[in-house]
């Protein structure tokens, strides 16, 4: 009878471990290296499987459970329900292989999904303008890795509220080009601070991460993040978070 009751506690302690699990918000967190357009290999960040220890790390600590994936069969409607968030991290070049993948993920948004983009996610489906719209542009060029300052635009977003107004950073640069006017912008690069021979001379200063409300869904995205190292510093890891916290507050409909 001991023996009995005891496996009968172990079961409903189980269960109700489960039913917590299964109550929270649930993210897929997405990190395919396609082939270019052309069909070539293209460049894989190896700062991957960092970002998985660190949103996984996040989810643990605030809440949120977290999926991960590198493959495009994932995009169905059906898989996709069990989702309020997808996360894409660092994903580059063709990550989606069929049309009805990407009508997958454009009904996610229409139903009120969130979106959180990170570093080459804007690398990502190159000859796709929903998606360039989506994000928030689609990738042009970075001169090389360095130290630059960057301004806090937006100091009240859940992602930007533990920042300066100003701080130095060190990373890739990022420009974007078919940036929508919609953006609301949260970081700026000081483009003086930048040793870039190609940067344009009328400007001082280019976002660097931004948010939006995007055909039913909410969108955040942060061109931050090439050094696998800046995944377990906290200012970094906790602009993450204030991103997918963002997209989450959402009722997905």
């Amino acid at each position: 009878m001991r023996r009995y009751l005891l496996s009968l506690l172990v079961t409903l302690l189980s269960a109700g471990f489960a039913g917590a699990a299964d109550t929270l918000p649930r993210i897929l967190l997405y990190t395919r290296n396609g082939l270019t357009v052309d069909g070539k290999k293209g460049y894989v960040h190896d700062n991957i499987p960092n970002s998985i220890v660190a949103i996984r790390k996040l989810g643990a600590e605030n809440g949120f459970a977290v999926d991960v994936s590198d493959s495009a069969s994932v995009f169905t409607d059906t898989n996709l329900a069990r989702y309020r968030a997808l996360v894409f991290s660092n994903t580059n070049n063709e990550i989606l292989d069929t049309g009805e993948q990407k009508a997958a993920l454009q009904r996610f948004l229409h139903r009120g999904g969130g979106f959180v983009g990170i570093h080459s996610a804007c690398g990502s489906m190159r000859s796709w303008p929903w998606f360039w719209a989506m994000l928030g542009g689609s990738f042009v060029r970075h001169p090389k890795i360095q130290e630059f300052t960057i301004h806090t635009v937006e100091r009240g977003h859940p992602s930007t509220a533990h920042l300066p107004a100003t701080w130095r950073w060190t990373d890739e640069f990022y420009f974007l080009r078919d940036m929508p006017a919609d953006l609301k912008p949260l970081l700026a690069g000081d483009l003086t601070t930048l040793d870039d021979p190609k940067k344009p001379a009328d400007e001082t200063t280019r976002p660097l991460a931004w948010y939006h409300e995007f055909e039913g869904g909410r969108c955040w995205y942060t061109t931050l993040g090439h050094r696998k190292e800046s995944y377990s510093d906290p200012i970094f890891v906790q602009h993450i978070l204030g991103g997918i916290k963002w997209v989450l507050a959402r009722p997905k409909t």
